[in-house]
């Protein structure tokens, strides 16, 4: 990405750690001021915003959970009142229960509502908050899906359902924030990173990364700074692109067992 962003506002949500933060340095290396939500972890998020200032762009920090609809107007209301105003969205910030998918008994109606919550919802939120300043400034939005939301493969079947939910809509708010506003999507794989070894526990995410790198065709998994230059692509980019749904899974949904050798 080799646009100068100095005078761009970014607020991403979800931005003390992994793709968030990765994102928002990006960002900010370009001389884009950078909003970094955070729900908890204050001292990593004084972190990426001191990364991002060392990379010569302007940050702020505010917290606040986008699953509650008054915090998310909040957001994005401090945001434009210390920078002035907003030029992108990247919803970021995301949860999920770890549950195989055959355990049906092991979500409850509550695991699938603050899923949603956060993961659906919250985005919507975001967006109806930041609308009118995207739109004053001709402004785009980039969530952070899955491709769970297309292979049904993923952390819960509620996960699952929660990213493909986040798909339709922002095909649905494609046609009614143009022309003014673009919003697309992006889906990763496997993302290398504390967040999925935590959750998957430390023998899965090894096993999960081993297969990944030996199935995928380009025989790698992501790092949150590759889906940050995708995120950065759309937002700064792609002029006529909207409504879009970007898989990075190294091509891992071409992924066919192999020949034995010699044949």
């Amino acid at each position: 990405m080799a646009e100068d962003l100095k005078g761009r506002v970014a607020l991403i949500t979800g931005a003390s750690s992994g793709i968030g933060a990765a994102t928002a340095k990006l960002l900010a290396g370009h001389g884009c001021a950078v909003a970094v939500n955070f729900s908890k972890s204050r001292p990593a998020a004084e972190a990426v915003a001191a990364a991002c200032g060392a990379a010569g762009g302007r940050a702020f920090l505010v917290q606040g959970d986008v699953a509650d609809d008054a915090t998310c107007r909040r957001i994005v209301d401090e945001t434009v009142a210390h920078f002035g105003h907003l030029d992108f969205l990247v919803n970021n910030a995301g949860t999920t229960k770890f549950v195989a998918h055959k355990d049906l008994d092991g979500l409850s109606a509550d695991d699938f509502q603050r899923i949603y919550a956060v993961n659906t919802i919250g985005p919507f939120q975001m967006i109806r908050a930041a609308e009118s300043y995207l739109r004053a400034t001709g402004g785009a939005v980039v969530n952070v899906s899955s491709t769970a939301a297309v292979t049904a493969i993923g952390s819960s079947l509620a996960y699952v359902a929660s990213k493909a939910a986040l798909n339709g809509l922002a095909l649905g708010l494609a046609r009614v924030l143009g022309p003014e506003v673009r919003i697309n999507n992006v889906c990763p794989g496997f993302v290398e990173g504390d967040w999925l070894k935590e959750g998957m526990g430390a023998a899965a995410y090894e096993a999960t990364r081993a297969a990944w790198n030996a199935l995928a065709p380009l025989g790698r998994t992501n790092r949150p700074e590759d889906i940050a230059e995708s995120i950065a692509f759309f937002l700064t980019a792609a002029p006529n692109i909207t409504g879009e749904t970007l898989l990075i899974d190294a091509g891992m949904r071409l992924a066919a067992p192999r020949p034995a050798a010699g044949r």
